[in-house]
C-alpha cells in the first residue's frame, strides 16, 4: 500500500478553580444641579474607596482601580412631549480585585447596601503563571490526542508507521497551500477561555482552558 495522508483533529481542556476575581462597581447620583451631583458623587465613593484600600492594606485585595467622575446631562420630556429643565447624572467607576471568594461576598454584603452603589459584574481569572502553565499542559495533551488518533486510523488500514508532518491551530491546515515540502510546523494550539464571562454570581465557576490542534501524518 502506498502512503496515505492522515488528518486528525486533537482536543483537549481543563477545569481550574479560579484564583482571583476582579469586581466592577459604580457609585452615581443624579441631580437637578451639577455642581450638588459632583459633590454627592465624591462623598458616596470615598467610604467605598476606604473600604477597598483598607482591604487592599490587609492583603485581601491584590490590586484595585477608580476612573475619573463622569458627568452628563439630559433634560426629559414629560408626558405633554415638551422638554423639561435638565438632569444631571455623575458618576465613578472602580474595581477591586480579590484573592478569595469569600471575601469577596463580605465586601459585596457590605457595600451593596450603600446610597449609590451599583454591583457589577465579576471576572473569574487565573494567575498569569498558572495559567501559562496549563496552557501548556493542555496543549500538550491535545496533540497526543491527535496522536494517538492518526495511530489508530493507520492501524485500521494495515500501517504501522506514523510520520508527523504538519501541526497547527484548528482550521489553519484547511487554509494552508500544499505547495510547500513536507515539514513538522509547531504553531501552538488554540485556546479558549471562561475568564471574561460576566456573572452575578460570587460563588466562582471553573474556568475551562481549551486547546484544539489540527495534525497531518503520513502513514506507512
Amino acid at each position: 500500500m502506498t502512503d496515505v495522508t492522515i488528518t486528525v483533529r486533537g482536543e483537549n481542556e481543563a477545569r481550574i478553580a479560579p484564583e482571583r476575581a476582579t469586581i466592577h462597581i459604580t457609585v452615581r447620583a443624579e441631580g437637578a444641579q451639577r455642581a450638588p451631583v459632583v459633590d454627592l458623587v465624591m462623598r458616596l465613593a470615598e467610604p467605598v474607596r476606604t473600604s477597598i484600600t483598607d482591604r487592599k492594606d490587609a492583603g485581601t485585595v491584590l490590586e484595585w482601580t477608580s476612573k475619573r467622575l463622569a458627568v452628563r446631562a439630559e433634560r426629559p420630556w414629560n408626558n405633554e412631549g415638551k422638554r423639561l429643565a435638565p438632569v444631571f447624572y455623575g458618576g465613578i467607576s472602580l474595581t477591586a480585585t480579590f484573592a478569595e471568594a469569600s471575601e469577596l461576598s463580605i465586601w459585596v454584603s457590605e457595600v451593596s447596601a450603600w446610597d449609590g452603589v451599583e454591583i457589577g459584574w465579576v471576572d473569574w481569572q487565573l494567575t498569569p503563571e498558572t495559567r501559562a502553565r496549563v496552557e501548556r499542559e493542555v496543549a500538550s495533551e491535545a496533540v497526543g490526542v491527535a496522536v494517538a488518533r492518526a495511530q489508530a486510523y493507520a492501524g485500521a488500514l494495515g500501517l504501522k508507521e506514523v510520520t508527523p508532518r504538519e501541526i497547527a491551530d484548528v482550521g489553519l491546515i484547511a487554509r494552508a497551500e500544499s505547495a510547500a515540502p513536507p515539514s513538522m510546523k509547531m504553531r501552538g494550539a488554540a485556546f479558549a477561555s471562561a475568564d471574561s464571562a460576566a456573572s452575578m454570581e460570587y460563588e466562582p465557576e471553573e474556568i475551562v482552558v481549551a486547546a484544539t490542534v489540527e495534525a497531518r501524518f503520513i502513514a506507512r
